[in-house]
């Protein structure tokens, strides 16, 4: 007997629901590892990148139960409706976006371990910036599971801000060199973190947009102008 649309629905919500325990999991460890830069706490560090291996296990799982809904769907000739097709691609590239944040976020422990005990004290706007890429991260995983295209949005237009504190940090960072309050070797692991901060912050508008995408059906682009909404036939909204 082949695998039914109801069917079909009920393995996407189980799949969704892991989906909502891993972007948990990931969010648990940006915020520790975020944690760890003022604490310098190099042995909570070392702890948390192991954890990514958790996150990259649940990766594959996810993956590869979606590859095989897919294809089982396939095989029987289910009738799926568009936005049936949309949500299990939207997984898909979710799951793929969250192993990534991930990946940055252990980067984070890394460089944290490389600065080890140090003296120097990095910018204020540090904390601010990481405190405000964890909240971006709670928010684009929690309109995920809500299929929230509204707070999705709202996600998007934080991505500006992130980058702000980037740049503020950076030229703070020159004046501490100059001044001689800030090493080197510090501000090059520095630059890193908010690098990486801002890589994360990049892959939650990635799910971002593949909320509005599963919702709307629209896609959504980045350009010099802003963020762009199109319909798949290529037209703007």
């Amino acid at each position: 007997m082949g695998i039914s649309p109801e069917q079909f629905d009920q393995r996407l919500d189980s799949i969704r629901t892991r989906l909502g325990a891993q972007g948990a999991l990931v969010t648990e460890i940006a915020e520790q590892v975020f944690q760890t830069i003022f604490d310098m706490d190099t042995d909570r560090a070392l702890e948390l990148m192991t954890r990514d291996d958790e996150v990259d296990q649940a990766d594959l799982e996810i993956e590869r139960d979606a590859v095989d809904l897919l294809e089982r769907a396939s095989h029987d000739g289910c009738p799926l409706n568009p936005q049936q097709i949309r949500a299990l691609l939207s997984a898909v590239k979710v799951n793929n976006e969250l192993e990534r944040i991930a990946d940055a976020a252990a980067d984070v422990a890394f460089r944290v371990v490389s600065l080890g005990d140090r003296t120097s004290a990095f910018p204020r706007t540090t904390m601010v910036m990481t405190n405000s890429v964890v909240g971006i991260l709670r928010d684009s995983v929690r309109c995920f599971a809500e299929n929230d295209a509204k707070r999705a949005k709202q996600v998007l237009s934080s991505e500006g801000a992130v980058l702000e504190f980037y740049d503020l940090i950076v030229k703070k960072s020159e004046e501490r060199i100059a001044d001689g309050r800030l090493g080197v070797a510090h501000a090059f692991d520095l630059h890193s973190i908010i690098h990486q901060a801002v890589v994360m912050a990049d892959h939650c508008t990635n799910i971002a947009e593949q909320v509005i995408y599963q919702v709307t059906g629209a896609i959504v682009r980045h350009t010099n102008a802003g963020w762009i909404e199109h319909d798949l036939d290529g037209r703007n909204p």
